[in-house]
């Protein structure tokens, strides 16, 4: 996914200065930022009793920014969504803002500006493809908006959230079926079986597992990885539903 060239990131990799560049945001708290870009694995263990290490319980990672990006971002997107169609009701809105918020619009937007290598990971993690989840990357996309909506506030969160976006808003011209449903239909409608979801593998801790989901039909598979059943279950239809178009085209 393309975005305007002032949110592409630099070739140099000083991840601070480049985030600056992805907001178009002057920080006045870089800690913030920090924050933001820290994934969860990057967080020193606790020091327990006896010296033992214990699980991090996630302070100092972007999960508490996550949590208020997801709200900044549903609110300027739908204050966006009723502007740019005016005539429209919940019915045909609502759709339109699930697909905007959702995981992989979230992860493409993500990689497309450059995050995932200013991202902050354990070696391990690293290694282990951790940046190239789109749980990860929605999640991070996520935390930086919240830091540039508790740093300046909502019209700094906004000018970047509606510059990240600007593509992804200009394709929801109709509005966007659930990625399942549509699958279904497109196999149906071509006398094929319905499509069967398979969990391959479950992998990480319990408080952050990540799920692997195939699903087969039309004689193709495709396959989704994300931290939810559900999530990694559109993912996977979502690949699939793009391999068989393809092949008909």
């Amino acid at each position: 996914m393309a975005v305007r060239d002032s949110l592409v990131a630099p070739v140099h990799r000083d991840p601070l200065s480049d985030a600056v560049a992805l907001t178009g945001h002057a920080f006045a708290r870089l800690d913030l930022l920090r924050e933001a870009l820290t994934h969860r694995s990057a967080v020193p263990a606790r020091i327990g009793r006896g010296g033992r290490n214990l699980p991090a319980t996630g302070a100092g990672s972007n999960e508490r920014l996550e949590f208020i990006g997801d709200r900044v971002l549903g609110l300027v997107i739908a204050e966006w969504l009723a502007e740019r169609f005016p005539d429209e009701q919940e019915g045909a809105l609502g759709p339109r803002l699930g697909h905007l918020v959702s995981q992989p619009t979230l992860a493409a937007i993500a990689e497309a500006l450059g995050l995932p290598g200013l991202l902050a990971v354990a070696k391990s993690e690293s290694r282990a493809g951790v940046r190239k989840l789109a749980t990860v990357l929605a999640d991070a996309m996520e935390a930086l908006i919240g830091a540039v909506y508790l740093d300046g506030g909502l019209d700094p969160a906004r000018r970047f959230i509606r510059a990240a976006w600007a593509e992804a808003m200009e394709a929801a011209a109709v509005p966007p079926k659930d990625p399942k449903s549509a699958l279904q239909e497109y196999v149906l409608a071509r006398g094929f079986a319905l499509p069967r979801y398979d969990l391959v593998s479950r992998e990480g801790p319990p408080h952050d597992p990540v799920f692997i989901i195939a699903v087969v039909a039309g004689g193709q598979r495709g396959e989704g990885r994300a931290g939810s059943k559900r999530a990694a279950e559109r993912l996977a239809a979502t690949a699939l539903l793009e391999r068989l178009q393809g092949r008909a085209a």
